[in-house]
């Protein structure tokens, strides 16, 4: 059964906040949010931001 991506691993990398205490170094941030299937036991999506 295969299982189809949901496309939220990105918007809860967002969500959490998870790159706000690096943002004061000035640099890119890169964010990467990888979806697994349990059902598949390998990844559905791939979803890359790149922040300024």
């Amino acid at each position: 059964m295969e299982q189809l991506p949901e496309g939220t691993a990105l918007a809860q990398i967002k969500h959490k906040g998870y790159a706000d205490k690096h943002r004061a170094a000035g640099k890119p941030i890169h964010l990467i949010g990888v979806e697994f299937s349990s059902v598949e036991r390998q990844i559905v999506a791939f979803e890359v931001e790149t922040l300024a």
